[in-house]
C-alpha cells in the first residue's frame, strides 16, 4: 500500500524479524545437528524462529494463553480486538481493527478487571496485561530494541502473573533471543519422551546459543 511508504524501513524490519530472515540456517544447523542422534529428521535445515510484529500483541497472547487451550486463547485476543481494538480500513475482509495498544489498555484504569472480566479474562490475568502496558508505556521494558535480553527477561519476571515459561516464550518470540529453553513446557517434554524433565535441562547445553531453535525443533516434530 502506498500508505506504507512514510514508515517502509519500519515494516521491512518488523518482516524481517517475523520471518528470522536474518538468522544463520547453517550454523544453527551445525549446532544442532546433534538433536538427530535423539531421533532422525529431529532437527531440519532451514528451520527458523517465528517472531512478532507487534511487541505488546505477541506478549498478551502468551498471557491469555497460560493455562488455557490455544482455542480458548485465540478467543479471548479475538474479543480483546473486538472490543478495544482500533477501526481500520482496509480492502482485506476480516481485517477491521488493530489490536489494542498499551495506552488503550491503561486507559480502562481501575476497571480493567471488570472490563477484561467480560470478555472472559480472569482477573490476575487482567491486572497482568496492564502491569505490562504500564511497563511497556514508561519505558521500564523495552521488548523493541533490547539491548541486554536477559536483563528484560528479569523485569518481566517482576510482573506478578509472569513466570519463567511466559517470560522466556516472550524473549523467543518478541526479541528474536535465539537461546531460550523451556524445560517445563508439555511440548517439549512429549517431543523428548522417554526422557525425564530433570535430564532436559543438562542436554540442551549442548545446544547452545541455539537452543530456541532447538526448542521450535521440538514442537515441529510433534
Amino acid at each position: 500500500s502506498e500508505s506504507l511508504w512514510p514508515v517502509l524501513p519500519r515494516v521491512l524490519a518488523k518482516v524481517r524479524h517475523l520471518f528470522d530472515v536474518n538468522s544463520d540456517p547453517l550454523a544453527i544447523f551445525e549446532t544442532l545437528a546433534i538433536m538427530n542422534e535423539i531421533r532422525p529428521g529431529l532437527c531440519v535445515l532451514g528451520t527458523r524462529l517465528p517472531g512478532s510484529f507487534n511487541a505488546f500483541e505477541t506478549s498478551v497472547r502468551a498471557i491469555l494463553g497460560q493455562q488455557v487451550s490455544v482455542q480458548a486463547a485465540r478467543v479471548l485476543a479475538s474479543r480483546l480486538v473486538a472490543t478495544f481494538g482500533e477501526e481500520a480500513q482496509t480492502p482485506i475482509e476480516g481485517l477491521t481493527r488493530t489490536f489494542p495498544a498499551p495506552t488503550d489498555i491503561l486507559s480502562l484504569g481501575e476497571a480493567i478487571t471488570d472490563r477484561l472480566g467480560s470478555l472472559g479474562v480472569i482477573s490476575s490475568r487482567s491486572q497482568t496485561i496492564y502491569e505490562l502496558a504500564l511497563a511497556l508505556s514508561s519505558g521500564k521494558i523495552d521488548l523493541e530494541t533490547p539491548g541486554r535480553p536477559l536483563e528484560e527477561i528479569e523485569k518481566l519476571l517482576a510482573i506478578r502473573g509472569i513466570g519463567p515459561w511466559t517470560a522466556n516464550y516472550i524473549a523467543m518470540r518478541v526479541m528474536g533471543w535465539p537461546d531460550v529453553f523451556l524445560p517445563t513446557d508439555v511440548g517439549v517434554k512429549n517431543a523428548l519422551k522417554p526422557y525425564e524433565a530433570k535430564d532436559l535441562a543438562k542436554m540442551a547445553e549442548s545446544w547452545r546459543p541455539f537452543r530456541s531453535y532447538a526448542t521450535m525443533s521440538l514442537w515441529n516434530s510433534l
